[in-house]
């Protein structure tokens, strides 16, 4: 009986996936405005940025303790930061600097399965500013409003992977004037500030670029996820987790003969998502995941399931035009959904997803190449200025609260 329910979606699929797959002739479409045309903006010559040089403790030795740190979805404030020690905006002159950097790397301390902590961030943070701030004149001048900070942790700089305490911890307050660049970004939440730039988390270029297959290859698989669908050590019933909606993915279409959905990750997971036409991407403990980097690199439409999620550079990339938003009470209609898009719109969206300002905009490469994560993220500060005069303060004018925030966050570190 269950064969049967399925026969009719299934057959109409595969006309769809013929008829997609048939289509090879325009590859590529740009859009103009505002969103497109940014992407390809070079932020050399419209700011000056100034890179602290901080202890080795705060950064360098922090990552020959644990190389791992190199490699996971939390590494763009490594990358980061030495982009901009050989980048053309660095300013060895701070008097003539926009901005200022301090390159400090708050994940950097993961457990023996590679899972950062955050719970020493807050102290290593508030232990930078301190050392900033007595030893350059320029913190004091704004009290943070001129300087921007990578804290890629699942909150920002919340500094939790949970979301409750990471509300309840809220933004650590010296950080209340800065610009956070950050993966973490959902509208009206505690954990992201107006003025934030919300960046993707790192996947690693290299191992990406090695899995690629020929651009010709059939997108046979419709509907496309690996990953976990309950955290059963923290919530095996799976309602908090993902706020449930990963459990109704699984619940829902486990025997759906359209998605290809799984909890193992197969050493073919790259070229499977290449071979898809959607790619799931729902929240998870926080509401965004790598996947949205690897949809996007390998040309498989986002399925974008975390309701009021800020995506990646949303001033420069139109996430509209590129995915498929559904909201997290729609999962159990995911499949009516997606079979009713219309082919046109499908190939439209895959047009828009090769062309390659797209993928650069979401990917952190070693060398830097046009356009990448790095020139977006510095592009996004160079739209910030100029700074609006009453960020910086009268003479021994103060406005934050440097014993605010909870107890254990004001130790030394």
């Amino acid at each position: 009986m269950r064969i049967c329910i399925w026969v009719f979606p299934v057959l109409i699929v595969c006309g769809l996936v013929c008829r997609i797959n048939a289509d090879q002739t325009a590859r590529t479409e740009r859009i103009s405005g505002s969103a497109g045309d940014v992407l390809d903006d070079d932020p050399t010559g419209r700011l000056k940025v100034y890179v602290y040089e901080l202890p080795s403790k705060y950064n360098k030795k922090l990552l020959q303790k644990d190389p791992r740190c190199l490699n996971h979805m939390f590494a763009a404030e490594i990358y980061m930061h030495r982009f901009l020690l050989s980048s053309p905006v660095r300013t060895l002159n701070p008097e003539e600097a926009d901005w200022f950097y301090t390159p400090i790397y708050i994940t950097c301390d993961l457990t023996p399965t590679g899972l950062p902590l955050p719970f020493k961030s807050p102290r290593m943070m508030r232990s930078a500013i301190q050392l900033i701030s007595s030893k350059w004149p320029y913190w004091n001048r704004t009290e943070g409003a001129d300087h921007f900070f990578v804290v890629p942790h699942d909150f920002g700089a919340c500094f939790h992977y949970q979301e409750e305490k990471a509300i309840e911890r809220g933004i650590l307050p010296l950080l209340q004037r800065a610009t956070l660049v950050q993966t973490f970004g959902q509208r009206n939440h505690v954990c992201l500030n107006e003025g934030s730039i919300t960046i993707p988390p790192y996947a690693p270029p290299q191992k990406m670029q090695a899995h690629l297959i020929p651009q010709e290859t059939p997108r046979s698989i419709f509907v496309y996820f690996r990953g976990l669908f309950y955290d059963v050590n923290n919530d095996p019933e799976g309602g908090y987790y993902a706020r449930g909606a990963r459990a109704a993915v699984w619940e829902n279409f486990k025997d759906n003969a359209l998605f290809d959905i799984s909890t193992d990750h197969p050493t073919t997971y790259y070229e499977d998502m290449q071979r898809a036409i959607f790619c799931l991407c729902p929240l998870g403990w926080a509401p965004w995941s790598p996947r949205l980097v690897e949809a996007v690199v390998f040309g498989c439409i986002p399925i974008i399931i975390a309701d009021d999620i800020v995506l990646p550079f949303a001033d420069a990339i139109p996430w509209e035009e590129i995915g498929v938003f559904v909201a997290e009470e729609d999962v159990p209609n995911l499949d009516t959904i997606l079979t009713s898009i219309p082919p046109e719109v499908i190939l439209r969206k895959q047009r828009l997803l090769a062309n390659p300002s797209m993928k650069s905009a979401m990917m952190f490469p070693q060398p830097t190449q046009p356009g990448d994560a790095f020139h977006q993220i510095l592009n996004g500060l160079a739209r910030k200025l100029p700074h609006k005069k009453n960020i910086y303060l009268k003479s021994g004018e103060k406005l934050l609260n440097w014993t605010a925030g909870p107890v254990g966050d004001l130790k030394p570190w």
